[in-house]
């Protein structure tokens, strides 16, 4: 077995109350990482718009910390809120300490997205929560950065950020977060920390009914859809000492879909 060197470290998972985001808190609590498990905490969405997402029960977040056990903790915050990223580390670092990990794993994704339907308040909320506050979760982990330590980011983005039909501001979102990705890499390699992403092709997280599922299987080169542990795999993988010379690149784990 190979010591990832996650032992002890603070881990912050964004989006991390059930799906994709839990089984990266569940992950990183087997390496004996210490998680801080973050719940949205949003409002309910506008007039004629539908959130792509499932808006977890309030005490979901503390359930899976519960469930860790081990130091891990629950925090709550709606990152379409501009002060978001300041008060998450505030809290995560008066209850676990400096931020050693931070996984922006968090999403907004809403229907209708397509260029006839397309509203600037739509695209203000897809690119504030996958763009912008990624970017300022970034900036907060590295104003914070004690002396001596060497941070790490990972971002999820999709396989589809290249082109995502039919879903405006969450594909041209999502392909700004791999940009930032670069640019993070680039401007905080002198301080030692640092920022690569995953691009999750489809994963079944309880969003596909059997026929959806036996499409995706017929348009993946490996010949299933995704699940969770996928990508939580990967991720853990980029935040290890196995990952220590990688930074500034978008890692396709899609099973060879949308290549």
């Amino acid at each position: 077995m190979l010591d990832t060197g996650l032992a002890d470290q603070v881990v912050l998972v964004t989006g991390a109350g059930r799906g994709i985001g839990a089984a990266m808190a569940r992950a990183f609590a087997r390496e004996g990482a210490r998680v801080a498990v973050h719940g949205f905490a949003g409002a309910a969405p506008p007039p004629g718009v539908t959130w792509e997402h499932v808006t977890p029960p309030p005490d979901e977040a503390e359930a899976l910390a519960a469930e860790l056990g081990g130091g891990a903790v629950a925090v709550r915050a709606d990152l379409m809120e501009p002060d978001a990223a300041t008060r998450l580390f505030d809290e995560v670092e008066s209850r676990l300490g400096p931020v050693d990990v931070l996984v922006n794993n968090a999403a907004h994704c809403e229907s209708p997205d397509t260029f006839e339907t397309v509203t600037a308040a739509g695209l203000g909320r897809a690119y504030q929560v996958n763009a912008v506050a990624p970017a300022l979760l970034i900036a907060e982990l590295a104003r914070r950065r004690p002396p001596g330590r060497s941070p790490c980011v990972v971002n999820v983005s999709t396989d589809a950020a290249r082109a995502f039909p039919g879903q405006v501001g969450y594909g041209t979102s999502k392909a700004a977060l791999e940009a930032l990705t670069r640019a993070a890499a680039l401007d905080l390699a002198a301080a030692g920390i640092r920022v690569n992403a995953v691009a999750p092709g489809p994963v079944q997280t309880g969003w596909m009914d059997a026929a959806m599922e036996e499409q995706v299987r017929s348009l993946v080169p490996l010949g299933r859809a995704g699940e969770p542990d996928d990508i939580a795999d990967a991720v853990v993988f980029l935040a290890s000492r196995q990952a220590r010379w990688i930074t500034g690149q978008v890692l396709q784990v899609a099973g060879g879909h949308a290549l």
